[in-house]
């Protein structure tokens, strides 16, 4: 069984074929990770000599998603702002294995800060971490590039690793 992120997160009800062509509706639980086993009482093949049926097994395969990444309990996204919303700060929409909420955004953030929503990570028990990113337009207009050129701290170098 191959599921994405959020149902292995928060469970969900599916349906699955076995490979003698029946299908099964399972419940799976929330939390579960790739290569945990499913055991489905009697739902498996008769047993030698036509005994009853035994369990059906099946195991799990968790799909990467494309914007959530689960670590242990916890997810971790990367969240795109604008440079305006960095700079004054702003309240956007956040998404979470459980729907969208509303972030706070605070003033002076740069790429890189990591914000926690306590209790959206894995079944309500971890948490979620949205490491922001300052995204710029593609192609700065004018004025922003009269405003970088005028601008006093226009020369400060951030803090680089060195070797």
């Amino acid at each position: 069984l191959h599921d994405a992120l959020p149902i292995s997160v928060n469970g969900a009800k599916r349906r699955i074929a076995l490979s003698e062509g029946r299908t099964l509706d399972i419940a799976i639980p929330a939390g579960v990770e790739s290569g945990q086993v499913l055991r489905l009482k009697g739902q498996g093949g008769p047993g030698v000599q036509g005994g009853q049926a035994g369990d059906a097994l099946v195991e799990l395969k968790v799909r990467p998603h494309p914007h959530f990444r689960r670590e242990g309990q916890d997810i971790h996204i990367d969240l795109n702002i604008s440079l305006t919303e960095a700079v004054e700060g702003a309240r956007v929409q956040a998404p979470t294995v459980g729907g969208a909420v509303s972030l706070s955004i605070p003033a002076g953030s740069n790429t890189g800060k990591v914000l926690r929503l306590k209790g959206k990570g894995v079944s309500g028990q971890g948490d979620q971490f949205v490491r922001l990113q300052i995204m710029l337009p593609e192609t700065p207009d004018d004025e922003l590039k009269k405003f970088v050129k005028k601008w006093p701290k226009r020369d400060v170098t951030p803090p680089r690793p060195s070797e």
